[in-house]
């Protein structure tokens, strides 16, 4: 039988204490007690605004991908869009921002398509996705000046190859599309 993710298993923090706090890395040190009764205080956690992204197909069946410089990795990198959501958002008003930012598409049907972690261990927040169809070019871009971002359509075909080849670095972004074409039966 499969269990609903409930509080069963939750550690009690019995105190935490602020690393870092800058705009992009927050770090956090908890002192926490597990249900046995174990103890561990330097559990690290790395706190983030949730994130959002959108795989993108529009009116004529193509992906709506992007190409950046990731500099962690020291890659550029094909992705889907995708950014943080603000405050005062929610994450389907977020990511058409994004959307309509990053690619000066918009438009289309809108579905919620899945609710992921990059790493449920130590990062405290969820990467909400969403399916797009049917958008179009309704802007330019309007790139943020630390933004380096190209568009690129590619066909079904094209994503597959990028997917089966290991192209696509960026996991969040993955796992999305690999969805998508499960779903779709398009592997």
């Amino acid at each position: 039988m499969i269990k609903d993710n409930n509080q069963d298993r939750k550690w009690t923090i019995l105190e935490s204490e602020y690393l870092i706090r800058r705009p992009w890395l927050t770090a956090r040190k908890d002192h926490v007690l597990l249900p046995t009764g174990a103890e561990n205080n330097e559990y690290y956690v790395l706190e983030y605004p949730d994130w959002v992204n959108v795989t993108a197909i529009t009116k004529d069946g193509r992906f709506l991908m992007e190409r950046q410089y990731r500099h962690g990795i020291q890659l550029t990198c094909y992705e889907i869009c995708a950014g943080v959501c603000e405050k005062g958002e929610t994450p389907l008003e977020s990511i058409k921002r994004e959307l309509y930012e990053e690619t000066g598409f918009g438009g289309g049907h809108w579905e919620p398509w899945m609710d992921i972690s990059a790493n449920t261990s130590t990062m405290d927040n969820i990467c909400h996705c969403f399916l797009a169809t049917d958008v179009e070019p309704v802007s330019t871009q309007h790139l943020e000046a630390t933004e380096d971002i190209s568009i690129e359509l590619l066909s079904v075909d094209e994503v597959r190859t990028l997917l089966l080849e290991n192209r696509i670095k960026q996991s969040l972004m993955a796992a999305p599309l690999w969805k998508y074409f499960a779903v779709n039966k398009l592997l």
